[in-house]
């Protein structure tokens, strides 16, 4: 995970946050590195970006600008933005106290723990 500041632009992070990727052992042969497709909102629609994706062998599925809404993206959407969400229930998390970036970054790490606690003993 790369960490910005909070007024850069989503987009310029696309690349690198594609490269941080860990391989996805699955079936027998190489480890996977990559997704089939990259699912995005209308902030990353350029055409520079598509070619990029296209050359790693990744499918953009990214909504137009100016074309009416119905692409079905909204039900992927749907599941980052309630995550955000959850996370947003930590006040530590709301808004960055923290100067350094590694204890942030810590704090999200348990966040993630605690949630996903949470979500297992509802199972149980």
């Amino acid at each position: 995970m790369s960490l910005t500041g909070g007024n850069r632009n989503d987009v310029t992070q696309l690349l690198p946050l594609l490269d941080k990727i860990p391989s996805v052992a699955g079936a027998v042969g190489r480890p996977r590195r990559r997704p089939d497709m990259l699912f995005a909102d209308r902030g990353y629609d350029h055409d520079i970006y598509r070619r990029l994706l296209w050359q790693r062998g990744i499918r953009p599925v990214i909504a137009r600008r100016g074309k009416p809404h119905g692409t079905g993206l909204g039900t992927f959407r749907w599941v980052v933005e309630r995550t955000i969400s959850w996370l947003h229930g930590f006040r530590r998390l709301r808004i960055r106290w923290e100067r350094r970036d590694d204890i942030h970054e810590a704090f999200l790490g348990l966040a993630v723990c605690l949630i996903t606690h949470r979500h297992v003993q509802r199972l149980c």
